[in-house]
């Protein structure tokens, strides 16, 4: 297959992807395994710098993950070969920020996702070593605001994303942000295939994140029952709630009720506190290890494949919705 090529995308991808795809950055989710086999596929990988409890261990998976991917392209020059994104939080209770920002630069990441918080503190030392910021955003208000610090692409958190999640109908967000920014637009939120990943494009959204899907795969660092739930769970089988990190966070039902929670009796923002067992009596259980985020897409997933052969997928149900073949779910 030929590189997929969009006009607005950033030269830095350019013959880089297969499809218009970034695996997104999941807590607990996303560590160097799915990464180097997602940017092997020609998918970009991405995974939040907090997955890492030092600094120092961000440094190996970054060593790693970028001589790994670089041999890979050199060894491959006729194939598509992603490059490594890495997601930071911004946000002020964030005390590494600064110390993974810098180590972000000497590994000139091309691609770095700012969350929970403005990237004007990040644009500039991004900027300075040639690299690009991409902005989570939830509203229009996020997106002025995120154009005006410089931001050089959006992502749109809508309604149903897995994790930290957005309210927007993706029908509405996508367009009012395409007619707001002239950047590229990734959308996040409720893609489990080609044909959504077809459908995204044809909205104004030069990429799409996909989270959920990747977490059941044979690369991610989910626990097997996490990726069996992923796989059993339906689309009603997410709960809503900012119980756990005070934000609307999506959430799979069940890992709360085995947790020794009452779905629908939790409290407000945040209420339980992180550094706690949710449940005494609850086998010890944790909320940020043992209470799960996924999204709406829990619905289209429905194995645990190697991300090769998931891509594989991707790309036939993408060219056929291209082509005005998609029958129903992959």
């Amino acid at each position: 297959m030929a590189p997929h090529r969009t006009g607005r995308l950033p030269a830095m991808l350019d013959g880089r992807l297969r499809l218009p795809l970034i695996a997104a950055p999941m807590f607990l989710v996303s560590g160097p395994e799915l990464v180097i086999a997602c940017c092997r596929a020609g998918v970009i990988g991405s995974f939040p710098t907090a997955n890492c409890r030092t600094t120092d261990e961000l440094d190996d998976w970054l060593t790693r993950m970028t001589a790994e991917v670089a041999t890979f392209r050199e060894a491959n020059p006729g194939l598509p070969v992603a490059p490594v994104a890495a997601n930071l939080i911004v946000h002020r209770s964030n005390p590494r920020v600064a110390e993974d920002l810098a180590l972000l630069a000497r590994y000139r990441i091309g691609l770095v996702i700012a969350s929970v918080g403005s990237p004007e503190h990040v644009v500039g030392p991004v900027h300075d070593y040639g690299g690009l910021v991409l902005a989570d955003v939830a509203s229009m208000r996020h997106v002025e605001k995120a154009a005006a610090a410089g931001a050089d692409g959006l992502i749109l958190l809508t309604a149903g994303a897995g994790g930290q999640t957005g309210w927007a109908n993706p029908f509405a967000f996508v367009r009012a942000a395409r007619a707001a920014f002239d950047g590229p637009i990734v959308l996040a939120g409720g893609i489990a295939d080609g044909v959504a990943l077809r459908a995204a494009e044809t909205l104004g959204a030069d990429l799409a994140y996909m989270g959920t899907r990747f977490i059941a795969t044979r690369e991610s660092m989910a626990s097997e029952a996490y990726k069996r739930m992923v796989v059993e769970a339906r689309l009603d089988d997410i709960t809503l709630t900012r119980a756990f990190t005070g934000l609307p966070t999506s959430m799979l039902t069940g890992s709360i009720v085995a947790a020794g929670l009452d779905p629908l009796a939790l409290p407000e923002r945040g209420a339980i506190d992180i550094a706690k067992d949710i449940n005494p009596e609850a086998r010890g259980k944790r909320r940020w290890r043992d209470i799960w985020s996924a999204g709406h897409s829990a619905e289209g997933v429905g194995d645990v494949p190697a991300v090769a052969r998931l891509v594989e997928r991707l790309v036939r149900e993408y060219d056929d919705a291209e082509a005005g073949r998609a029958t129903g779910r992959g």
